[in-house]
């Protein structure tokens, strides 16, 4: 049984591990491909800056990503999601019990 449970903890630390890395890829990606459009946009038509609507659009995504793969959000993490299990099968227990 302990071989079992450490594997899974080993399964779900790697998993983190891959999602983390997962997620400086993509800010890699991103601080490579805004520097790439910061440099055309001045270049070509200071004018206007375009290049803040991907900023800020794309930024916006990292962030998400960020806060998913960090365990950012209050309410959806695991604990939520046991808590709420827990809710909705003792409800059900309930229901059951009252029929």
């Amino acid at each position: 049984m302990e071989v079992n449970n450490d594997y899974e903890r080993y399964q779900r630390a790697r998993k983190q591990v891959e999602e983390i890395k997962g997620f400086y890829i993509h800010l890699t990606v991103y601080v490579l491909v805004m520097a790439g459009l910061i440099y055309i946009n001045l270049r070509y038509s200071p004018q206007y800056l375009w290049f803040l609507w991907t900023m800020v659009s794309w930024g916006i995504g990292l962030l998400f990503h960020a806060m998913k793969v960090f365990s950012w959000f209050p309410f959806f993490n695991k604990d939520w999601e046991e808590r709420k299990i827990k809710q909705y099968m003792e409800e059900e227990h309930k229901r059951n019990k009252f029929e």
